[in-house]
């Protein structure tokens, strides 16, 4: 499971017929699409893309990191994932044993073609990105061991899916066990009304950005109601529409 996900139960997607696994792999490369590899549960990431698949020596072929510390630590890695989209379809997989290689005579890196690849379709399991410039907002309160609440902490949205948040917790005054609920958690997204909600942490990250370290949380919906998703889904399209505006010139 990717680092940046919510626990999601990804075993009904799992796609393990090794012909549509390098027909969907070979779709990838015909199309030129960019994949983000992940390594150190997340908190490195290169964009890479398929040069080749070679089912007869069963080793998919990918663009090397941009130097070498970075492609070394791939190697040695025993968990790098690959997450991309294929005709708006999420796809993910991994390796447990990516090899540095030549391809054309330049520098690249290799992999056995893998058992089993996930296919995500279903719209909500889509992450978006939110806005840097402008962050929204959830605030939590914590509960001391009697159930009394503490001082609310104020964290921003790093992404959304209707599954869960990425949270930025910049003074790490969270407590960031796995498997925590926090009840009464309030998003507050762009021009509706504030969203209630409880959240159970499924990851944590310690992050370091213009030389702060902060903490990124994973959490994921707990009984969010029906209101308040359709009010997470309209977020999420609204902030779709605007990036792929700005992706084709349109603002």
């Amino acid at each position: 499971m990717l680092a940046n996900d919510f626990g999601l139960d990804y075993s009904p997607y799992q796609v393990h017929s090794r012909r549509e696994i390098i027909a969907l792999l070979r779709s990838l490369q015909e199309h030129g699409q960019l994949v983000s590899l992940l390594i150190n549960g997340g908190s490195e990431a290169v964009v890479t893309s398929i040069l080749d698949v070679d089912s007869v020596n069963n080793v998919v072929i990918v663009d090397s990191a941009p130097n070498k510390d970075l492609n070394d630590r791939i190697v040695k890695s025993d968990n790098v994932s690959f997450e991309t989209f294929l005709d708006r379809i999420r796809i993910l997989f991994f390796s447990d044993d990516v090899r540095s290689c030549m391809h054309d005579n330049l520098p690249a890196l290799c992999f056995s073609i893998p058992l089993t690849l996930i296919r995500l379709q279903r719209r909500e399991f889509y992450r978006v990105a939110t806005p840097v410039a402008n962050p929204v907002r959830c605030v939590i309160t914590p509960l001391d061991e009697e159930g009394k609440p503490l001082e609310p902490v104020s964290t921003y949205l790093q992404n959304i899916s209707a599954g869960g948040v990425a949270l930025v917790d910049e003074k790490k005054a969270l407590d960031n066990t796995i498997g925590l609920i926090y009840k009464n958690c309030r998003l507050d997204l762009p021009g509706g009304t504030p969203v209630t909600t409880s959240l159970q942490v499924r990851n944590s990250q310690e992050l370091t950005f213009n030389g702060r370290s902060l903490r990124r949380l994973g959490c994921m919906f707990i009984n969010l109601p029906s209101a308040a998703l359709a009010a997470v889904q309209r977020y999420i399209t609204k902030l779709e529409r605007e990036q792929n505006a700005r992706s084709t010139g349109l603002r």
